[in-house]
Order: structure tokens, then sequence, then C-alpha cells
């Protein structure tokens, strides 16, 4: 049961609709989510589920067209741009997927942890200490003065990891950050994720199609067809947490339960195959029973319409305007 006074993040009925040429696409169609501080959450689902949009939303990147979305009691929605900027410095990190839009390649990777606290206007001293400590949380500070090429592509995320808490945010949002690499290292990064939201209690949202993410965080939310689906929830018995840091928790000492998200108005998502394994279509009947709510068929009736998003890849959807005389220039050139 989340408690309602440490919720750091709640979206409520978010939408997002991107224009393409003369077509509306709806990314977000009503999404609602609720995410405790220090909470460690995957986000899964198929691409164009609306996965990256909800990340470039929270992180400030982008804005909601509709609905609700607060972030430390800022309402995203309602924030100018300059605050909207003062968000993204101060309270979010980003790790992305490709290691070319988190670092420098000329640079080490000290200088590459060091560079956002330079931009910040830290001071010497305060930055070679944070670096130091930002790169031993990661297990690579004996490797700190080697530069990109020299560094493997698992070690290239991890100093990620590290460039993007440089900041000090209260909330870190990462894209895919196993996507370029082995299931070995892939485990590496999440267990790194994990280290670093339990020693520093940082709120971390995941977007991955890891499937071991679900024993790597408190929690998996499935998003289909731009609102949330499912959740699956990670728990470890009262003793063993009573035992922490006596012995570490065995897989056989965690449960998992997965539940079917209901949105404000009572609406649920069935999934697909449950639709097509019973042979209900556009249609179905709703009994009460002792035992909860029976879905029945209703015969003759077609198969559901297609999500509105079929097929569509998140990375095809449009940047951001850039704003000011740079947004300018380039619409410019473009015959904008």
């Amino acid at each position: 049961m989340q408690n309602a006074n440490n919720i750091l993040i709640n979206c409520d009925n978010l939408v997002k609709i991107y224009k393409i040429a003369e077509l509306e696409v709806v990314a977000l169609q009503g999404l609602d989510l609720t995410v405790e501080r220090g909470e460690m959450v995957g986000i899964v689902g198929a691409s164009g589920s609306g996965k990256t949009t909800l990340l470039n939303i929270l992180g400030g990147l982008d804005r909601p067209s509709a609905g609700r979305v607060t972030v430390d009691g800022q309402d995203l929605l309602k924030l100018s741009d300059a605050a909207l900027n003062r968000y993204r410095r101060k309270k979010v990190g980003f790790v992305w997927q490709q290691t070319s839009r988190n670092l420098i390649p000329y640079l080490t990777a000290q200088e590459n942890v060091k560079l956002p606290m330079t931009v910040a206007g830290m001071s010497r001293r305060e930055k070679r200490a944070w670096a130091r400590e930002l790169l031993q949380a990661v297990g690579l500070y004996q490797r700190r003065k080697h530069r990109l090429v020299q560094l493997s592509g698992g070690e290239q995320q991890r100093v990620a990891i590290a460039a993007a808490l440089a900041n000090k945010p209260i909330l870190l949002l990462a894209d895919e950050p196993t996507g370029e690499v082995d299931s070995a290292t892939a485990q590496t990064i999440l267990e790194t994720f994990q280290r670093l939201n339990e020693t520093l209690g940082l709120t971390t949202i995941i977007v991955t199609h890891e499937p071991g993410i679900v024993g790597q965080v408190d929690r998996v939310v499935a998003i289909r067809d731009g609102r949330t689906s499912t959740e699956t929830i990670r728990q470890v018995s009262q003793l063993e947490q009573a035992m922490v840091g006596e012995h570490p928790v065995e897989e056989e000492d965690v449960t998992y339960h997965e539940y079917v998200v209901l949105d404000s108005a009572g609406r649920l998502q069935v999934p697909r195959e449950y639709l097509e394994q019973l042979d209900i279509g556009d249609r179905a009947t709703l009994e009460v029973t002792e035992e909860g709510i029976l879905i029945r068929p209703v015969a003759g009736r077609q198969a559901a319409a297609a999500p509105l998003l079929p097929g569509l890849e998140e990375e095809e959807l449009p940047a951001p305007r850039r704003r000011g005389l740079r947004g300018l220039w380039a619409r410019v050139r473009r015959g904008r």
C-alpha cells in the first residue's frame, strides 16, 4: 500500500498527442501512475506503448497534452520554460541507451563525471570529493583516468550513471540502459542501479526490455497502448526484511504479485491473449459473483478494434521543438 504523504511522482489521466504531418498520434491516452520516494520502478511494454514518452515528460523534456503530472510537488504542466529548465538541471538525472548521449568521448571517466558539476558551479574541492564518491559507488574509481575507448560498454554505462548523479538529483531516469550490452553486463548495470537506490535513497525509473528487471526493482509497471496495464510487485517476507544485513535475501524468500491496474474511471485492460483465448469480441457482459466479477463473451461479436498505436516505434515520434534563436534558425532552415 502506497503512502500518500510519501508520493514523489503522480500522473493523473496523462495524455500526449503528437502531430506527424496531418496525422495525430496518441502516445499516452489517460495514463495513471504514482511512485513513492526512494522506490525503484521498472517500466516495460512494446515499442510504441508510450514508455519513452512518459520518461520524457517526467524528465521535463516534453510537456503532456492534457492531464496532470506532479513531481516533488511541482505541476510540470504549469511550469514556465525557465522553471522547467531549472527542474531538469537540479532534480533529474538521465541515463540513455547510447553512451554518446551520456558522455564526451575525449574526456576521461572522471572528467565526464565532473563536467556537470562544473556547469552547476560546484567548487573544486566539492567536485573532487563528489566525483570520487560516485565513481567508487559504481566500482570504477580505479579506472577514473581512462578515456571511453579504454572502457568496456558496461563500464561506459556505469560512468554514465555516475555522471547522471553529478547534480545530486532526487529522480534518476534510465531509458533502455542495458540495450547495447550482453546479458551478464546488463545484470551488472542493473545491480549498480539497485545498489545506488539502496545507499542513496534515490527514486529510480528504468525503461527496459530486460526480462530480469522484475528481480531487481520494487515494482514493474507494464504500459500498453498508452495506459498502465498491469503491475508486478516484488515482496520480501517480513522475517527476511528483519534479518537483512545478516544474510543476503534468497530468491525463494521473495514473492511476486501481478495486478491489473484500474484507472480512476474503473477501466482496465484485458490482455489481448485472454480475449483471443476466450473469443471475446468488442462487447462483453459482466456478472457479479461471490468470487468477484465475471466477464462473459457475447456470441457473434467480432474482435475488438486494434490499438491506437499499431507498430509505432517510439523513436519515430517528433522531438520537442527547441525554443529561442537556435530553434528559430533550425525551423527557418527546414522551411517551417
